[in-house]
């Protein structure tokens, strides 16, 4: 099978193999019976082949293990909106209703992210990340340490970026009609959650106004999980979603 390359809402997918960049590394990959061989020159010489398993099937579309691991590795890029680890499991349940919405992003698509709005989003997260302060983020250096570090490279995070911007786009016009967060809520959060996760290692937070907007969304998020649970309920229910425990085989 050919290459798979992780897309935003807009491009297509094919549903033999994946090479992701968001929300992924780039890994040419082959499928047969829930697991899957990268293709290599070197494989022909008698190196060994590494497998990628395939824990997840959305009506057709793959999600493979190192899609698993590399959002787990993505989750320090957004430390405000989980400050825990999060389970393995959840991490298939996000990537099957993420792959949900790419979906239907194909069929409605939205107005494109540019790029200008993917650099200004990171040049505020770059000020938001605690862990970043260790790194000195705000130099060019720092961030690129940073990335690398997690595994990433620019290109590879800023592609991520773009496609969760799309999601969440997608999400806020179609659930967060009525919906209205108070400043309150706002202070409430810088307060109670931002600054202490600074505080634990020891780092200087930054001033609430030039974060109000990052929080504002994360508070955003939670107010529409119920109408967006609802919604990937129906959207399972339409179509075909399997997950694939170790061991077993695709049919």
């Amino acid at each position: 099978m050919g290459a798979r390359v992780y897309r935003s809402g807009r491009s297509r997918r094919s549903p033999g193999a994946m090479a992701a960049v968001l929300l992924l590394g780039l890994l040419d990959v082959a499928a047969r019976a829930g697991q899957v061989a990268s293709a290599a020159a070197g494989d022909q010489q008698g190196q060994r082949v590494s497998l990628d398993r395939v824990v997840a099937v959305v009506n057709g579309d793959l999600i493979l293990e190192s899609e698993l691991e590399a959002e787990e590795r993505f989750s320090a890029f957004q430390p405000i909106s989980e400050p825990q680890p999060i389970s393995r499991e959840r991490l298939i349940e996000r990537l099957i209703d993420r792959e949900l919405i790419l979906e239907r992003l194909r069929l409605q698509p939205d107005a494109p992210i540019t790029d200008e709005q993917v650099d200004a989003q990171l040049a505020t997260l770059r000020k938001t990340i605690p862990e970043c302060a260790v790194y000195q983020c705000e130099t060019d250096a720092g961030w690129a340490k940073f990335i690398a570090d997690q595994g990433f490279t620019l290109e590879e995070v800023r592609e991520r970026w773009r496609v969760r911007m799309e999601v969440l786009q997608f999400v806020e016009e179609r659930f967060r009609m009525g919906i209205r967060i108070q400043q309150s809520e706002i202070d409430d959060y810088y307060k109670k959650t931002l600054v202490p996760a600074f505080q634990q290692r020891n780092a200087t937070p930054p001033a609430e106004a030039t974060v109000a907007d990052r929080i504002q969304e994360v508070l955003l998020q939670q107010q529409v999980t119920a109408l967006l649970d609802d919604w990937l309920k129906a959207l399972r229910a339409q179509g075909s979603v399997q997950i694939v425990k170790p061991g077993e085989e695709l049919p």
